[in-house]
């Protein structure tokens, strides 16, 4: 097996854009070179990574594997550069990072692991509560960035803020569900069906308020505050459950399968994001982490199914 790292990073383009001519355009080079770069790699691999269609580009089983390791490796080699050009003056300092329950469980473990990773003399403290009285510390400085639900700031005016990913809500049922037979689903169809409130991030809140703008009332059976056993009580066919698209994980912890199917009408969705004090100086531990968490972001969407 051999490759370079050019040959990487012209196959993540490609992968990214499925087109040969809309890769070259962001590398900015000849589509020749990309082509050229795409046909050593998989002969160096021994493997077709793409299947050439008159519509682009598609990934093979092969290409997809390969994929996964292509950005493991380019992320690995952004992070060497990125260390060597911040060690020599940062090498030590205090970050303190506020985030509700919720949003820890999906946002906050890639980019402080790859911050971690960069800054390793850097005292990290990360404080876990409820929205509200994170906005309250960020204002009075107590902390320096927070991961919150940007939509559901309450003193919004006081904040700068930088969007990583809007969650859809979606409609999370168990298997062999009789509304499973649809792909997406009408809020009307949910009359009478029991749900599960989920209280982390006052999402019961967020989705009665949706549900009342078509003057509907929901049939709340149980309530709790973790997502697992949100999945768990669905699969127990207990209720059907409104969350967040970034919390869906398609089998619960006893291994039943949970299906989630779209909602029809426009309700609001998530915004996951990042918070800091409007006219702040920021340190740079908190700029570092900012753009580290827009660059996962970034990487988060490519990943995403549908892309």
């Amino acid at each position: 097996m051999n490759f370079t790292f050019r040959q990487i990073r012209y196959f993540v383009a490609v992968a990214d854009c499925l087109s040969v001519s809309r890769a070259a355009q962001e590398l900015h080079i000849s589509q020749s070179a990309v082509t050229g770069a795409i046909r050593e790699l998989e002969e160096g691999v021994g493997a077709t990574l793409f299947e050439r269609g008159p519509r682009g580009m598609t990934l093979t089983p092969q290409g997809h594997q390969f994929l996964l390791h292509a950005r493991r490796i380019l992320g690995a080699m952004s992070d060497a550069t990125h260390s060597l050009k911040g060690t020599a003056s940062k090498e030590e300092g205090s970050l303190t990072i506020g985030v509700t329950s919720l949003v820890a469980g999906y946002y906050l473990s890639d980019a402080l692991g790859r911050f971690r990773r960069l800054f390793p003399g850097v005292h990290i403290e990360v404080k876990e509560d409820e929205q509200a009285f994170l906005e309250h510390q960020i204002v009075n400085g107590e902390i320096d960035v927070g991961l919150l639900m940007t939509n559901r700031t309450i003193r919004h005016e006081a904040f700068e803020t930088e969007l990583l990913t809007r969650s859809p809500l979606r409609l999370w049922l168990p298997a062999n569900h009789p509304l499973c037979a649809q792909p997406s689903l009408s809020l009307t169809e949910l009359a009478g069906e029991p749900l599960i409130a989920l209280t982390a991030d006052q999402m019961e809140q967020v989705i009665q308020a949706g549900l009342r703008r078509y003057g509907l009332r929901p049939r709340i059976v149980l309530r709790t505050g973790s997502v697992e056993a949100v999945r768990s009580l669905v699969t127990s066919h207990l209720g059907l459950a409104l969350l967040p698209d970034f919390a869906y994980r398609p089998w619960s912890l006893e291994q039943e399968r949970v299906e989630a199917r779209e909602i029809k009408e426009p309700i609001p969705a998530i915004d996951i994001g990042l918070v800091w004090r409007r006219g702040s100086h920021l340190p740079w531990e908190a700029r570092e982490f900012i753009e580290i968490a827009k660059e996962q972001g970034r990487l988060r969407a490519r990943l995403a199914p549908g892309r």
